[in-house]
C-alpha cells in the first residue's frame, strides 16, 4: 500500500505566527498569559499551550486588570480592543494578517455607506469579528450569508451599492457558488481587491483535490469545529474519496482503508505537523510494508511577529553587558 502525504499541509503562516505569539510571551514573562478563545481551532495545540501557561477565556472580563492578554488568530472587532484598555491589559493582537485584511474592506466600506455582505458562518469566531468591523454600532449596514438560499434572500437598500467579503476558511466552489447568486441578484456587486479566501486554505484544499485524484481514501487531520479542517473533508469527499476527519493517530481505523492502495493524508491548516508524524507512525504499525511518500510543494510564507513582541523581547532580554563579554573573554 502507498501512503500519500499531501504538500502543502499543516500549520500556514497566520497560525503559526499566532501560536508563536503565545509561547513567546509565555517564556518571555511567564503564566498566565491570557487567550481570548483558542488561539486556533486544535485541541493539541491549546493543551500544550494550556499546559504552559496560557489560560483561554471567552470574554476578557474575566481577565485580571493589568494582566497580559492575546486576541486569537480568528480576530475579533474593535470593541475588544477598547474593553482591554478599560481593564487595563496588556493586549496583544495575533490576528492572522490575512484577517486583518478583510476588516480592512470592511471598513473601507462602511466609510463609503455601502451594505455589506460577509459569506460565511454567522457563529464562527472569525466572522463576529468582520461584522464588529463595521462602523454602525448596530450592525445594521452589514449582513451574513451562509449559503445560496440565503443569498437569494437578503436584502440590500440600495442593489448599486453593496460589496461582500468572505471568512478566510470557506471552501473556494462554496464561495464562488454564493458570489454567483449575489452577483446574478446585484450586478454592481463590489467585489475585494484580492479574493479573501487565504492563499492558506486555497492551496490545502487544492492539494487534497490532487490528492483525492490518486487515492481511493483520506484521512484528514484537524478538529471537528475547525472551519478549514471540515472543508478539506468536504473537498475530498467532492473530488471522489472517501474520506473522514480525524483528530490524532488513535482514530486512525485499518478496517476502514483495508481495500486501499493508495491512502491519502493531510492535515488542515490549525494541526502541528508532529500529528502528522504520529499518523505515518501509526499507519506504518497498521501496515508494515506501507511505502510513504510525498506529493506537492511546501509552502515557504513566514509572516513577522508583531512589533510589540519585538518590543517586549528588547525589554526582558537586554543585550549582555559589554564589560561581561570583555571579562568572559578574558578567562578563556
Amino acid at each position: 500500500m502507498n501512503l500519500w502525504i499531501a504538500n502543502p499541509r499543516g500549520f500556514c503562516a497566520g497560525v503559526d505566527r499566532a501560536v508563536k505569539i503565545v509561547d513567546e510571551l509565555i517564556d518571555l514573562v511567564g503564566a498566565p498569559v491570557y487567550v481570548r478563545h483558542e488561539i486556533v481551532h486544535n485541541h493539541h495545540v491549546v493543551e500544550r499551550l494550556r499546559g504552559k501557561g496560557a489560560v483561554f477565556v471567552d470574554d476578557l472580563a474575566s481577565v485580571p486588570r493589568g494582566a497580559l492578554a492575546v486576541i486569537s488568530a480568528h480576530g475579533a472587532a474593535p470593541g475588544v480592543q477598547a474593553q482591554a484598555r478599560t481593564l487595563g491589559l496588556r493586549l496583544f493582537d495575533a490576528t492572522c494578517p490575512l484577517v486583518s485584511k478583510v476588516h480592512l474592506e470592511v471598513v473601507r466600506h462602511a466609510r463609503a455607506g455601502r451594505r455589506v455582505i460577509v459569506i460565511g458562518h454567522r457563529d464562527h469566531v472569525e466572522v463576529i469579528g468582520t461584522v464588529g468591523h463595521y462602523a454602525n454600532s448596530e450592525g445594521d449596514g452589514i449582513a451574513v450569508v451562509e449559503n445560496e438560499d440565503e443569498a437569494r434572500q437578503v436584502g440590500v437598500p440600495r442593489p448599486d451599492h453593496v460589496a461582500y467579503v468572505t471568512q478566510t476558511t470557506l471552501a473556494v466552489e462554496t464561495s464562488a457558488r454564493i458570489v454567483a447568486v449575489l452577483r446574478g441578484r446585484f450586478p454592481a456587486l463590489i467585489a475585494p481587491h484580492h479574493e479573501d479566501i487565504c492563499y492558506a486554505t486555497q492551496n490545502r484544499q487544492d492539494a487534497v483535490r490532487r490528492l483525492s485524484g490518486r487515492c481511493s481514501h483520506v484521512y484528514v487531520l484537524g478538529a471537528p469545529h475547525s472551519s478549514n479542517s471540515v472543508r478539506l473533508v468536504e473537498v475530498a469527499q467532492e473530488s471522489g474519496a472517501q474520506a473522514r476527519l480525524i483528530e490524532r493517530a488513535d482514530d486512525i481505523d485499518r478496517d476502514w482503508f483495508a481495500s486501499a492502495r493508495h491512502l491519502g493524508l493531510t492535515s488542515s491548516a490549525s494541526a502541528p505537523e508532529c500529528l502528522v508524524t504520529e499518523a505515518i507512525a501509526r499507519l506504518q504499525q497498521l501496515v508494515p510494508t506501507l511505502a510513504v511518500r510525498e506529493v506537492g510543494v511546501p509552502e515557504q510564507v513566514v509572516f513577522k511577529l508583531p512589533a510589540a513582541v519585538a518590543d517586549l523581547r528588547r525589554v526582558e532580554r537586554p543585550a549582555v553587558d559589554a564589560s561581561a563579554v570583555q571579562t568572559a573573554s578574558a578567562s578563556f
